[in-house]
């Protein structure tokens, strides 16, 4: 990192250390924000279809189910970005119990710990405020047991990281984050902010959180997980959704690159309007995404249920096939263990009949610890968007 690659319009100030080393100590938030008409226009677009979301989810016949797919895929996504190979369906075959039937277990523990963190922070909002006690308390639980588990999880880092290449040092590092000591200013700063009362727009305020937080960088590992949980996490906290149905990470994802560089440009040059359009760009297109599978689930749940009219045990079916939205592979004992309709038997008879109607297939060719996949959720749960 060199002073010269951060001009006079940089939000924050290039330090030297007494370790001789730079670098970058973000100023607090607000930054001052040009309203161009621009950024007016991607903020109008990005509200519109989050409140298309928020209607479409609660519209939902059993939201809670139609939320728990959404955060398994985040979780993979989320992952994959930081170097796992975990696929969903992997993940949800580890879910149903068969642990060996798939994948790298060390991959898919490092996923699994996402969800629970997810799950985690969820619960706890509804009685904590965001705070860094939280964002601690969810990166332990997304550190927990696996590689990064030497990275002191739950705890702020207490030695200098950088960004940059794989082999990178302080001194050829693309950015290094403040100093311990002045991580800690930046993070109570940080916490005062999204506590504050302000005039911003959400959306506004949630996009200079997570570039803020990414600058700060305060643990050795998993800031980036952590970041894009925050967004989430905020948009809930705030009301704008009431299911957390929005990720930005196949976003993020797919303009991998661009994503660094917008960060990078806010803290070198000031560039928060590239940045922020960006971000509202991402909330934009995941959220129609999400309108429009959970729109496309709902359309194959009334399908099913049309399929179940002249059947005798037509209410249990149904009560299977919405479980099967939330739980698209499933054992029968997983199965029986979250549905109170009845005994493993029972359960399974009702899965053989599920499987005449072409809803489920058996995956193992097993005669015992049978795992059964729903294929027509999955597509709409895993297929490209086609907005």
């Amino acid at each position: 990192m060199k002073k010269t690659d951060f001009s006079e319009n940089a939000p924050g100030k290039v330090i030297r250390t007494l370790q001789n080393y730079l670098a970058f100590v973000p100023a607090p938030l607000p930054p001052d924000i040009l309203w161009s008409n621009k950024l007016l226009s991607a903020l109008s677009r990005a509200d519109r279809s989050l409140a298309r979301l928020a209607e479409v989810g609660n519209a939902f016949p059993v939201p809670h189910v139609v939320v728990r797919p959404f955060i398994r895929k985040e979780a993979v996504l989320s992952s994959q970005i930081e170097g796992t190979r975990t696929s969903f369906q992997e993940l949800l075959s580890y879910e149903a119990g068969q642990l060996s039937l798939f994948g790298d277990l060390e991959d898919i523990k490092e996923v699994h710990n996402y969800v629970k963190a997810i799950d985690h922070g969820l619960e706890r909002l509804e009685t904590l405020p965001l705070s860094i006690r939280l964002i601690r308390e969810i990166h332990a639980i997304l550190m927990e047991g696996v590689r990064g588990e030497l990275m002191t999880p739950g705890e702020v880092r207490r030695s200098q990281n950088w960004i940059g290449r794989p082999g990178a040092t302080l001194d050829s590092a693309r950015y290094v984050p403040p100093p311990v000591e002045e991580m800690h200013a930046c993070l109570s700063a940080l916490e005062r902010f999204i506590h504050a009362d302000s005039e911003l727009p959400p959306l506004i305020q949630i996009g200079l959180i997570h570039y803020q937080f990414e600058a700060i960088h305060p643990f050795l590992d998993g800031n980036g997980r952590v970041g894009r949980l925050l967004v989430t996490f905020l948009l809930v906290a705030w009301g704008l959704l009431s299911q957390p149905l929005l990720y930005l990470s196949n976003f993020i994802e797919a303009n991998r690159q661009e994503y660094y560089d917008r960060l990078l440009a806010v803290s070198q040059h000031g560039e928060w309007e590239a940045w922020l359009l960006f971000f509202l760009n991402g909330v934009d297109s995941q959220a129609r995404d999400a309108s429009q599978r959970v729109i496309r689930l709902q359309d194959l749940r009334l399908e099913y249920r049309k399929m179940f009219a002249r059947e005798r045990t037509r209410a249990k079916l149904e009560q299977l096939v919405d479980y099967l939205i939330g739980v698209p592979i499933t054992s029968i004992s997983q199965a029986q263990e979250n549905l109170e309709i009845g005994s493993f038997t029972t359960v399974q008879r009702h899965i053989a009949k599920l499987e005449v109607l072409g809803i489920v297939r058996e995956v193992t060719g097993k005669g015992r610890n049978r795992i059964y996949r729903a294929d027509q959720i999955l597509k709409i749960l895993e297929g490209r968007s086609s907005h």
